[in-house]
C-alpha cells in the first residue's frame, strides 16, 4: 500500500519560492514514476512534472517547466517540487502521485496513488 504525504506548502508573496516535499512509505520505489499535480478551485486537476525513480526520465508541463524542478531523494523516499518565481496563478492545492506503470500524458487517471495535497497560496 503506497501511502505519500506532502507537505511545504503555505503563503508566500509573489516572486517568492516555495519547495514542496512528499515523503512516501509502502513498496519499493525502484521501479516508480512519482508525479506533481495541482488543482485550483472551480478547475481541473493539472499535471506538473513527472520523475522515475531511477531519475532516468523527468517530464515537466509547460506552463512551469522554467520556473518548478522536481527532485528525489531516494534514500529518504522524498520527493521534493522545488517552486521559484511564484506567481498568484500558481494558488492551489499541491498533490503528490506515484505509479508503478504510469501513463504520463497529463491526466491525472495515469496515477494510481495520491497524497491529501498541500495547499501553496501565493499573494499578490
Amino acid at each position: 500500500q503506497v501511502q505519500l504525504v506532502e507537505s511545504g506548502g503555505g503563503l508566500v508573496q509573489a516572486g517568492g519560492s516555495l519547495r514542496l516535499s512528499c515523503a512516501a512509505s509502502g513498496p519499493t520505489f525502484s521501479g516508480y514514476t512519482m508525479g506533481w499535480f495541482r488543482q485550483a478551485p472551480g478547475k481541473e486537476r493539472e499535471f506538473l512534472a513527472a520523475i522515475a525513480w531511477s531519475g532516468s526520465r523527468i517530464y515537466y508541463a509547460d506552463s512551469v517547466k522554467d520556473r518548478f524542478t522536481i527532485s528525489r531523494d531516494s534514500g529518504n523516499n522524498t520527493v521534493y517540487l522545488q517552486m521559484n518565481s511564484l506567481k498568484p496563478e500558481d494558488t492551489a492545492v499541491y498533490y503528490c502521485a506515484a505509479d508503478d506503470n504510469p501513463v504520463v500524458d497529463g491526466r491525472p487517471s495515469g496515477f494510481g496513488s495520491w497524497g491529501q495535497g498541500t495547499q501553496v497560496t501565493v499573494s499578490s
